[in-house]
């Protein structure tokens, strides 16, 4: 199955599935199809809406610094940060394209699962304690502790731009279309409230408003999504066994749903698709962020360890909805239309399994849950990409570290609305564009220019500031020049017959390229700024391991 883009519907990231899908109607049956209102899904929108005003309300009264707005003060706990760590990653897309993948292809779409949940393990054990210790507000902090400030926070910063701005374009159409499909309401209306929302929890409430609404968000579609197993289970008497049996007896390809190939076939497409959501998702600025709103190093790892708790019992569950789909929705054609095929497209599966085992209740209460989702995405977004402006860019590179803190503040508020308005635009004006290509970019830009530059600070005493630099530039261009000649631009965009380059996500080859790059010119770095950055290493070391009382003064400039 293909998108009217021309770019396989199984090759978009997990995160932003919907983003090509849920234009739905539009590109499965050539025009948006708005769904009749649903009125317990309204009310049930408004009452979340409203609670997540009143958060922001008690938020505010509690922000007054730029360590409240960045960070929550540094005081959430681990539970509650890993709560808000996996409701910023469990997000609509997931829930509706891991679903509809396993509708279509069965044990293929379970691929993309497995890439997203890997990180975590690795933010546990080889992130999260060193990147609290280093940090303050950003992983831009970590980053410049041991190279030259100036010009390490520049190409940083200009990282984290990129992945938000993409990231945001792409989730404000993949709002737009999602709700006026799900709500009946116009694209721009959609966008615009999606926009007000999240800007007035983070103008007003910062991270610690932005970290309840993913918290509440959180709780509220894992038991949906709970509740929706249950109810599928009991059709066929609490046996997966069972479940799966029906599945393949219901699938048009019968078993083959049991076993890979029906969507992915090329190994290496597989292969680079997993490096890319992997290692893209360990060089997310707003995830990474979400670790300095803690008190503590250990209270780190518990956000780590509870948001894979979190997230791996997620993706459980979604196994026993995505083949509840295949076993239950084949056999009822009201949700098909006389072609043949799913009403709003194969990422609308999920939420036809709630009107099919829950009726109107629970498909209103998934409908809700799944606006709330992209509103708590879009909140970390924002928080991250002001914070790359008003603290990284001006309080740490304009001022030299030593801002009016009042004055950071103000500035913090008013880009968050800049973000807002810009976000509106140009949701606005993709609408109708290849959106797959937007999607694509964040995730590989994040594996081939974020996560090289953090690991290596981290863990090779060799890196040097022109090695970084260098290296971070190569990842951007390459990254962002092999999609380009890549089958969802050079195809699907300019309209040319076959791509330059075989696979649409490039981080299996630009993130290497990247790593080889920086380590070649850190190496042959003889620079008096390149034996400082070697020297620096040991007293970095030193602090990520016991934090600030342990910590060597270290010489960064």
């Amino acid at each position: 199955m293909r998108c009217s883009s021309g770019v396989p519907l199984a090759g978009v990231p997990i995160w932003l599935l919907c983003t090509s899908a849920v234009q739905a109607a539009g590109d499965i049956e050539g025009e948006v199809a708005r769904q009749p209102l649903n009125p317990v899904a309204i009310v049930m929108f408004l009452v979340f809406v409203a609670a997540t005003l009143a958060i922001s309300y008690w938020a505010a009264k509690r922000t007054r610094s730029s360590k409240d707005f960045y960070t929550a003060g540094g005081e959430i706990t681990g539970l509650q940060n890993g709560a808000a760590i996996a409701g910023d990653f469990m997000s609509a897309a997931s829930f509706l394209g891991i679903t509809g993948l396993v509708f279509l292809g069965g044990f293929d779409g379970l691929v993309l699962a497995i890439g997203a949940f890997s990180a975590w393990p690795i933010l546990l054990f080889l992130l999260a304690k060193r990147v609290r210790n280093l940090g303050s507000f950003t992983f831009t902090d970590v980053v410049s502790q041991r190279l030259e400030r100036t010009r390490i926070r520049l190409v940083a910063v200009s990282g984290t731009i990129v992945v938000v701005i993409l990231y945001l374009i792409a989730q404000m159409v993949g709002a737009g279309k999602l709700i006026e499909l799900l709500f009946g309401l116009p694209y721009e209306i959609a966008v615009i409230s999606v926009s007000v929302l999240v800007m007035a929890y983070v103008t007003f409430g910062g991270m610690l408003a932005t970290t309840w609404v993913q918290i509440i968000k959180a709780l509220l579609l894992i038991a949906g999504v709970t509740i929706t197993a249950a109810l599928v289970l009991a059709q066929t008497g609490f046996s997966f066994e069972a479940l799966l049996q029906q599945a393949v007896d219901e699938h048009p390809k019968g078993a083959g749903i049991l076993s890979p190939g029906l969507l992915f076939k090329d190994p290496v497409q597989v292969t680079t698709i997993l490096v890319s959501m992997l290692f893209g998702t360990l060089g997310l600025p707003h995830i990474l962020m979400r670790l300095f709103t803690v008190p503590s190093m250990q209270e780190a790892k518990k956000s780590a360890f509870y948001a894979s708790l979190f997230m791996g019992y997620f993706y459980l569950v979604l196994v026993i909805i995505g083949f509840g789909t295949a076993a239950l929705l084949y056999q009822q054609p009201d949700f098909f239309t006389g072609e043949g095929r799913l009403i709003g497209g194969s990422n609308m599966a999920a939420i036809h399994l709630a009107s099919a085992v829950g009726g109107d209740l629970l498909t209103g209460f998934m409908s809700a849950v799944t606006f709330a989702t992209i509103l708590a995405v879009v909140a970390g977004l924002t928080v991250s990409g002001a914070a790359a402006i008003s603290h990284d860019l001006y309080a740490e590179v304009i001022c030299k570290g030593r801002p009016d803190s009042h004055r950071e503040l103000q500035l913090t508020r008013i880009t968050t609305v800049v973000i807002g308005v810009i976000a509106v635009i140009l949701g606005i004006l993709f609408q109708d564009e290849n959106v797959a290509f937007i999607a694509t970019m964040p995730m590989v830009v994040a594996a081939s220019v974020n996560f090289p530059i953090l690991f290596l600070s981290l863990y090779w005493p060799g890196l040097t500031t022109r090695g970084a630099v260098i290296g971070a530039i190569v990842g951007l261009l390459s990254s962002i020049g092999l999609i380009v000649i890549g089958p969802q631009v050079w195809v699907s965009v300019l309209g040319f017959e076959r791509p330059l380059f075989p696979y649409n996500y490039p981080a299996l080859f630009t993130l290497p390229l990247a790593l080889l790059v920086t380590w070649l010119v850190s190496m042959t770095d003889r620079s008096t700024r390149g034996i400082l950055d070697r020297q620096n290493y040991n007293d970095l070391l030193v602090r990520s391991e016991y934090g600030p009382d342990g910590e060597l003064e270290v010489a960064r400039h």
